[in-house]
């Protein structure tokens, strides 16, 4: 098959010939159908985070099940499944305790360099990334990397949810634990913001404040779930937003449960949404 392969940083991805065995016990072959450019793969391309290489990099990924390995339960040859970078055991203390993203089996989270499954022409080992390694025609993971969707869900949709996507709602949901009615501010609507915008909708909240200096990003987030927009460029953010808001960024979340108490002229309120029933 052919993969990119980042040889070093700040260097080309490379296409090259690369091989993968047939899946093991528990593995599951995937045929990838769309692989995403996430902006942390570009943080390995560029170095600044570290990772073995060669390596094949991507992670936000989707596809369609090839062959499954012995005891593999979860899925067949012919599903449609999105990849998921924070693969898990199940069984440890972690995964039975309700929290699989900080799984400590590293014979399925295998740590950086430890994975065997890639393999080429050359002597040096070709290192398989976040157990994913989506920049290629194949993947061979575990069958708890991947979560199982509809056959009418878009694969190039769907290859969001397995970073950008989850990771707005994540914020929304399990970091500032957004409740029914409160408020919440999302600073950047960029993809990670609008599934933040679209993680508080779901999660009840009364108020969502998309933040952005782009007029296009402002009225597609009103579509998402925003209640009110607001453009920097237009006047004092402070005195438009409550400090008492829910701020949600990439790196930090919180949330209050009352609303901005002093609007400014760079507040302006969206459409009201329209009525369920």
């Amino acid at each position: 098959m052919k993969a990119a392969v980042l040889h070093e940083v700040n260097k080309p991805l490379v296409i090259e010939d690369v091989s993968l065995p047939k899946p093991g016990p528990r593995e599951v072959l995937i045929r990838t159908s769309v692989a995403g450019l996430c902006h942390s793969d570009l943080h390995f391309m560029e170095g600044l985070y570290p990772h073995p290489l060669p390596a094949v990099l991507g992670h936000e990924s989707a596809g369609v099940v090839e062959q499954v390995g012995a005891d593999v339960t979860y899925v067949k040859p012919g599903d449609h499944v999105v990849t998921c970078l924070s693969v898990f055991c199940g069984t440890c203390d972690n995964c039975t305790t309700g929290r699989p993203v900080l799984c400590t089996d590293t014979s399925v989270k295998m740590l950086p360099g430890a994975s065997n499954r890639l393999s080429w022409a050359r002597s040096e080992k070709l290192n398989q990334f976040l157990n994913l390694s989506s920049f290629a025609e194949q993947m061979l993971v575990h069958e708890n990397a991947i979560v199982k969707i509809r056959k009418d869900m878009p694969l190039e949709l769907a290859a969001l949810i397995g970073c950008g996507v989850i990771t707005g709602y994540g914020a929304v949901v399990n970091t500032a634990k957004v409740g029914p009615g409160e408020t919440v501010v999302v600073i950047g609507c960029g993809g990670v913001g609008m599934a933040a915008i679209n993680g508080a909708q779901i999660a009840g909240a009364g108020r969502v404040i998309a933040v952005d200096t782009n007029p296009a990003k402002l009225q597609l987030a009103t579509k998402l779930g925003a209640t009110d927009i607001v453009d920097p460029q237009n006047g004092d953010v402070v005195h438009a937003i409550s400090p008492r808001a829910a701020c949600i960024t990439r790196s930090r979340c919180s949330a209050a449960r009352r609303p901005p108490s002093r609007p400014s002229r760079c507040w302006r309120p969206a459409a009201p949404r329209p009525s369920s029933g």
